[in-house]
């Protein structure tokens, strides 16, 4: 590229940007260079002379060997040479007089240049011209011995060259029109951008040779350590505990694994304690390899019970509780940072024997986004904390919420008091004799859930799904299940004194022995649902839709069922009205109904099933309509 640059300098006067800036170097008469022309002023003009003097400087007066001297003298030498630019009486750099070249204007055409060095001949500027003629167009010259002319009638024409239009006073003009500094600006640029990538280099260079140094160090630290803790000797466990704790502040990626595996066969229950505050100091970087053996412990625990090892399945309980309590500490000092940890099928359980013994407390905590699919978290406490937050955007109910999966887990007599468990994934989870008083559970996902005996009360499980799922003698008293799907669920025995059930779905639902006193069902779908046994005192059932629904020796007294559609329910020995007992000593008076009963006014019984004589008449007698009814 550089041969080539050459050549065109010198047949034409331009090397390529020299064609950018629209100038072009000349001789004297305004002839290209030529190649010896061009090679001397480029080789020894330009770059020859400015190098060798800053080769010398250099060299001989005490810089040598420092190559960042040398590029700094060869721009010095640069910018010295570019100098004659400056001189207004010459305008051209000092290779351009050493090799007799002129930088000029690509575009103008040149006569030729004067030898001594003076300006451009006034046969360059365009002059006006004025031509006498006389009346027969013949040309009248001016003799040069006498001043007088013919005494003839003359004509006389002046031609005057036409302006040229006015160039546009922009960037590119001032460059074309000041070539020398534009020059020396892109050198001085280009110097710039050499030395910025030099000093650049020079810095990576030594960034790296520092970095190389400092893992050298390290290397050498964590090898120190590592042969302190292969020890074996019991009178050095202070020395070892010591080691332990400086490998966790050791700055190495070998430590985590090391310490990991150590804790996997460690025997020294007070090194075991060590160990775990050791990776408490790592963060939640240390979650996923303490998940990995938690794991396996648990999986060596299984395997040495059905063996009877009463030795090694104690040294193995003690390292489980050291990754249980290790976990439970980093998720409880590093709060709200451990966001999409995955958990699943680890093992938090409780544990209440002797020295093993571990309860798991994460109570006010920020778990969402957490993955505890699978999880056993028996026994656990979580009170008010969060399970569902909002995601990077600070906005609840978008795309990047954060959200816990507590699908499959196993929350058998948790602790979760005014928990926020909204939009969270409990799908087939373990809830039995679980505490969720207060708790939000509002658009959560509770399929096939086990609620059995949990206790719910004051619950939002608005709009949750529980389809299929077992609260079989759970405590739902004043809880909200507004809009909640329990399509198939068992709620034998339940206690739901006072829930909200408007427009939930309870179709093919079981309450068998429920006691749903005062409880809001109105506009409720109840198909088929079994209310057998049940205790509906005072319960809101208008316009809900009860077809097929069995209401067998229900107690429905009180009960509000006006709008219902009743069509095809069975009320075997249901009771409409509330029994009330008569003392012998006092004259028989029958109950005042009105206020005691059922509410079916305007209710159509037509298609209801096994009503008995003494329904059939409380039916007509209270509004309601039966084909029996005079």
């Amino acid at each position: 590229i550089g041969g080539w640059q050459l050549y065109l300098l010198a047949q034409i006067g331009q090397t390529t940007p020299k064609t950018w800036l629209g100038i072009r170097v000349v001789g004297r008469s305004g002839e290209p260079p030529g190649l010896v022309r061009a090679a001397f002023r480029e080789g020894v003009g330009r770059w020859g002379l400015s190098g060798g003097v800053a080769y010398l400087l250099w060299r001989y007066t005490g810089a040598f060997p420092d190559l960042n001297i040398l590029l700094a003298l060869g721009g010095l030498m640069l910018l010295a040479e570019s100098a004659g630019l400056l001189i207004k009486s010459r305008r051209r750099t000092l290779y351009d007089q050493l090799a007799g070249t002129y930088v000029v204007d690509a575009a103008q055409t040149l006569p030729n240049y004067p030898e001594n060095g003076g300006q451009w001949s006034a046969s360059a500027h365009p002059r006006s011209v004025t031509l006498e003629v006389d009346s027969n167009g013949s040309v009248i010259a001016e003799e040069p011995g006498n001043g007088h002319q013919q005494n003839r009638p003359l004509a006389t024409i002046v031609l005057t060259p036409k302006e040229s239009q006015r160039r546009p006073q922009n960037l590119w003009y001032w460059m074309r029109q000041h070539p020398g500094i534009t020059l020396l600006l892109v050198a001085l640029g280009g110097m710039g951008s050499v030395l910025g990538t030099f000093v650049g280099t020079q810095i990576y260079i030594q960034s790296q040779a520092n970095r190389r140094e400092f893992k050298q160090q390290d290397n050498e630290v964590f090898l120190a350590l590592v042969k302190q803790l292969g020890s074996t000797s019991e009178t050095l466990t202070e020395q070892r505990q010591g080691a332990i704790l400086a490998l966790a502040r050791l700055d190495d990626a070998r430590a985590l694994p090391y310490l990991i595996d150590l804790l996997g066969q460690e025997k020294n229950p007070s090194l075991i304690d060590t160990i775990q505050q050791a990776l408490v100091s790592k963060g939640p970087a240390a979650l996923p390899p303490l998940r990995s053996l938690n794991q396996s412990l648990q999986n060596d625990q299984e395997v040495l019970k059905e063996r009877g090892a009463t030795q090694e399945q104690r040294l193995v309980a003690l390292r489980q509780r050291a990754t249980k309590r290790a976990i439970a500490k980093i998720i409880t000092i590093y709060n709200g940072q451990t966001h999409n940890t995955n958990l699943s099928r680890i093992n938090l359980s409780l544990v209440d024997s002797g020295s093993t013994s571990f309860t798991l407390v994460l109570d006010n905590l920020d778990l969402s986004g957490i993955n505890f699919r699978s999880a056993n978290l028996l026994g656990a406490s979580l009170r008010s904390t969060r399970f569902y937050g909002a995601g990077e955007d600070k906005r609840f109910g978008t795309f990047d919420d954060l959200i816990a999966d507590l699908s499959g887990a196993e929350l058998q007599e948790a602790d979760l008091t005014g928990a926020v468990l909204n939009n969270t994934m409990l799908n087939r989870t373990n809830l039995i004799r679980a505490t969720l008083n207060q708790a939000n559970l509002s658009d959560s996902s509770l399929l096939r859930a086990n609620l059995s005996s949990a206790k719910l009360i004051g619950a939002d499980l608005r709009q949750a799904t529980l389809e299929n799922a077992s609260l079989t003698g759970a405590d739902l008293s004043e809880a909200k299940l507004d809009l909640s799907n329990l399509h198939g669920a068992s709620l034998g025995e339940v206690s739901a004194v006072g829930a909200q059930f408007p427009f939930a779905d309870l179709s093919q639902s079981n309450w068998q022995g429920a006691d749903l006193s005062a409880a809001n069902l109105s506009d409720a779908n109840l198909r088929g649902a079994d209310l057998s046994s049940t205790k509906l005192v005072g319960a809101n059932l208008s316009n809900a839709q009860l077809q097929n629904a069995k209401f067998k020796y229900s107690n429905l007294s009180m009960a509000k069922l006006q709008g219902s559609n009743v069509a095809g329910a069975d009320f075997l020995g249901a009771s409409f009205t509330t029994a009330i007992p008569i003392k012998s000593n006092e004259f028989i008076e029958a109950p005042n109904t009105a206020i005691s009963g059922a509410r079916v006014k305007g209710v159509n019984f037509a298609k209801a099933k096994n009503l008995d004589t003494q329904q059939i008449n409380y039916i007509c007698t209270h509004g309601g309509k039966h084909p029996r009814c005079p």
